[in-house]
């Protein structure tokens, strides 16, 4: 329905129509166009709305944008597109060639993780690999544009030459809506809390990882990504997530040099930096282990080699060996060693993960801050993440770094995964009394 809003004021002379559609009521996003455009210094006049009546509804919002400058203009609708804001006049995107190695052009298009397409001769295109923080790059097809496929492209990759999207014109984004099954997580997703209701919460992310198991999801079978720091070891963890691995849970992981090379402690020595697990007791010349650890499969060859000689015969990388589970280790400035699977050229290993998560449905964080911030990167907004650590600041710094799909927890490590198999074990047994 028009609204009879007052015009802007003259000054704001400077005009452009944008339009948003889907839920954009209930998931906010129309208020946050709003006060985009109004904290940016323009102005806006709802020309016609249009509001689903029910939960399932989408709704639709035109919106008459203005600014005093063109620049000004320019930078709110950079701002609103993230939101989903559009502009209705038919526009195709702008493509730059690279004129450097490894560099955008300038005005280059910085991806969100949310679905996004570009506009190429009256063609709208999806954008594959869809990531944040990235530029977007298009493969033509003997220069048939509506048939080229455009995909998110790290800095890193970009090659001299290759078509570069150029500004907002011609691009639009898709923000992820809530679903029932989002709902059902909304109270999980205020600010981070320690006093939340961990009983609820843990049995809501067990539903949700039997389903990614069961192909009962949203996404059908899918493939669960855990994300680990190695106080999953030192809190007496580690068989816990052993469990998990030989029971189909988890089919990727990725940590750092530190998770695999405690875990492999603890398997030959029984103590993780020294400390006896079951005990809590400083082992004798326990400081020495870790290393020796380290020494013995590098003497080996590697993890798998250590798992296939008998030299490693328990743990987390010895069940991902036995389990066929793919593990990616990324080195650090502050390795020892490091192991001899440890990838320690951080491009490199950006690219490993990558191509490692393109299949992935569901994610679990523990206890790795740094490492949980790089994964997240990484992921688009649709593949659910769960962040487990006692520290608040790691789901705080995912939420403020755009991974606002984060399920926050704040709890230790060893409670948290002990509840977790409880639960996944009535789930199973519900499931075999049903069948």
């Amino acid at each position: 329905m028009p609204q009879d809003d007052p015009l802007p004021p003259a000054e704001f002379e400077v005009v452009e129509e944008v339009e948003v559609r889907g839920h954009i009521i209930d998931s906010l996003l129309l208020p946050k166009v709003l006060d985009c455009i109004t904290t940016a210094g323009g102005s806006f006049r709802i020309k016609n709305i249009n509001i689903g009546q029910g939960r399932a509804d989408p709704s639709f919002a035109a919106i008459e944008v203005r600014a005093a400058t063109d620049d000004a203009l320019q930078q709110i609708l950079a701002q609103i597109a993230d939101h989903g804001a559009v502009p209705t006049a038919n526009h195709d995107c702008q493509l730059v060639e690279a004129d450097l190695d490894g560099a955008f052009p300038e005005g280059f298009y910085s991806t969100t993780n949310q679905r996004t397409e570009i506009r190429l001769e009256d063609h709208w295109l999806p954008v594959a690999n869809q990531e944040m923080d990235c530029g977007i790059t298009v493969n033509t097809k003997n220069a048939d544009l509506k048939n080229s496929q455009a995909r998110c492209l790290p800095m890193s990759d970009v090659e001299r030459g290759m078509p570069i999207v150029v500004g907002h014109l011609g691009t639009r984004v898709f923000p992820h809506e809530r679903t029932q099954e989002d709902h059902a997580f909304g109270f999980m997703n205020s600010a981070v809390s320690t006093e939340k209701p961990k009983g609820v919460v843990i049995r809501q992310i067990a539903k949700q990882l039997f389903d990614n198991r069961h192909g009962k999801g949203r996404h059908g079978k899918g493939k669960a990504l855990l994300v680990g720091g190695p106080a999953i070891v030192h809190t007496g963890s580690g068989n816990l997530v052993s469990e998990l691995l030989r029971d189909g849970y988890i089919n990727r992981l990725f940590a750092g040099n530190a998770l695999a090379t405690h875990d492999i402690e603890q398997a030959l020595f029984g103590t993780s930096l020294g400390v006896n697990v079951d005990e809590g007791s400083l082992a004798d010349a326990g400081h020495e282990h870790h290393l020796r650890a380290i020494n013995r499969i590098r003497r080996a060859g590697s993890i798998a080699a250590a798992v296939e000689s008998g030299v490693l015969e328990s743990g987390i990388m010895y069940e991902c060996v036995k389990n066929g589970v793919d593990f990616h280790l990324a080195g650090s400035i502050r390795d020892d060693g490091p192991l001899p699977d440890v990838v320690t050229d951080s491009l490199e290993s950006q690219r490993i993960m990558r191509s490692s998560i393109r299949d992935v449905t569901f994610c679990l964080m523990i206890a790795t801050t740094l490492h949980s911030i790089a994964v997240g990167n990484l992921l688009p907004a649709w593949v659910p993440v769960v962040c487990i650590d006692i520290n608040p600041s790691a789901v705080i710094k995912l939420n403020d770094r755009g991974s606002f799909q984060t399920i926050g927890l704040v709890t230790d490590v060893e409670p948290f995964l002990r509840s977790l198999l409880v639960e996944l074990r009535r789930l199973e047994g519900e499931e075999m009394t049903n069948a």
